[in-house]
């Protein structure tokens, strides 16, 4: 039994399938995804964003392949990416051919808007050949007619009746390396069809709450939605949906795994909402350090917080901590215990040698442990 029982998270089983060099699915890491905004055919501007979001931790990166010339640039794209490159496709199945020969890690089609089972079939021999996994997209807001005919509109139901669908179109053909989603931008909705889903099959899900709206709002639907699926166990790679740049949804993913414990990944900050009592600006000094540990990738935690209520004892829990004290002088704490002051001129430069020098600790024991063990 664990230390602490109440955070445990009994994961739903299910197959794993790979996605270029990553694996999803089974005891695999949640991986964290997102999707470009740029013209694909922009080769460039694309490979600019991909950047980013890889340097932000992005494990998968999905990109829009609407014509032929997103797919002839895919080619270019895959060699730059250091992560696995997901296809989007809509409608056009000879799009996913020419994405599958570009060197896509995987496809996201709904197999049933491909056209005719021949079409099919050469999509699924296409990914086969290339190695491509699948990803079925199930939208609440591109549901099929008969099936909103048939239940009068977006519903649980619904949704897991089309994924089904479509797994046996690609099952029918010995086709097993594919992964699901049922999305909608309806929280309740989304959640109560990926339950549904989770027991009816034993792919790997890639959740999502779609088109879930800007940067705070969509965050906090997300978190909701998203966090709760993987609170039940459910769940082996997300997206989270933003109006804002790709790079954000991937730091917000992170956040969402890092809160449960399911995923580690840079500085856990644990900060206050900063009262009257305050020794310093907490609000601005957080957004600062949140600015300038974005590099650090090892998983650490912070405590920041401005008086002495409760700053010692989150201090006592986190790798670096400082409280807020008088006269411009604040208290550092190192693995929990209080070790010198700081002051206010030196403060966020002080914090950031820390953490980085802490970082940098880690990951020699790390190696070192790594290497004793060989």
């Amino acid at each position: 039994m664990s230390v602490r029982p109440w955070r445990d998270i009994v994961r739903r089983p299910s197959r794993q399938i790979m996605v270029g060099n990553v694996p999803v699915g089974g005891d695999a890491p949640v991986t964290v995804q997102t999707m470009t905004n740029t013209a694909t055919s922009d080769v460039r501007a694309t490979i600019d964003q991909i950047r980013r979001c890889e340097e932000a931790g992005a494990d998968i990166i999905r990109v829009s392949c609407p014509d032929v010339e997103s797919t002839t640039a895919l080619k270019q794209i895959v060699r730059a990416a250091r992560v696995p490159i997901v296809a989007d496709i809509h409608f056009h199945y000879k799009r996913a051919l020419e994405a599958a020969d570009a060197g896509a890690a995987c496809l996201r089609i709904n197999p049933g808007n491909i056209g005719s089972a021949d079409r099919v079939n050469e999509v699924v021999n296409a990914a086969k050949a290339n190695g491509a996994a699948i990803r079925i997209g199930v939208n609440a807001g591109s549901l099929e007619k008969d099936l909103l005919e048939k239940y009068g509109e977006p519903c649980p139901e619904a949704l897991v009746e089309s994924a089904l669908d479509h797994i046996k179109l690609l099952q029918d053909r010995d086709f097993h390396e594919f992964k699901v989603a049922v999305k909608a931008s309806d929280v309740f909705l989304a959640v109560a069809a990926y339950q549904q889903l989770a027991d009816a099959v034993d792919c790997p899900l890639h959740l999502g709450i779609t088109e879930a709206g800007g940067f705070v709002g969509g965050t906090v639907k997300s978190a909701i939605g998203i966090g709760s699926l993987l609170w039940f166990g459910i769940g082996d790679t997300i997206r989270v949906s933003l109006s804002a740049e790709p790079e954000e949804e991937i730091r917000v993913g992170f956040e969402i795994l890092k809160s449960l414990g399911i995923r580690n990944r840079g500085v856990r900050v644990v900060s206050c909402p900063s009262c009257a009592r305050q020794g310093f600006d907490v609000i601005r000094t957080v957004q600062a350090l949140e600015e300038r540990l974005q590099h650090i990738r090892t998983p650490l935690s912070l405590s920041v917080l401005g008086c002495v209520v409760n700053g010692p004892g989150e201090a006592r829990e986190t790798d670096i901590g400082l409280t807020g004290g008088g006269n411009g002088k604040h208290m550092v704490y190192l693995s929990g215990v209080t070790d010198h002051t700081v002051e206010d001129a030196d403060m966020l430069d002080h914090i950031v040698k820390l953490v980085e020098a802490k970082a940098a600790a880690i990951e020699l024991a790390e190696s070192a442990a790594t290497q004793a063990a060989e």
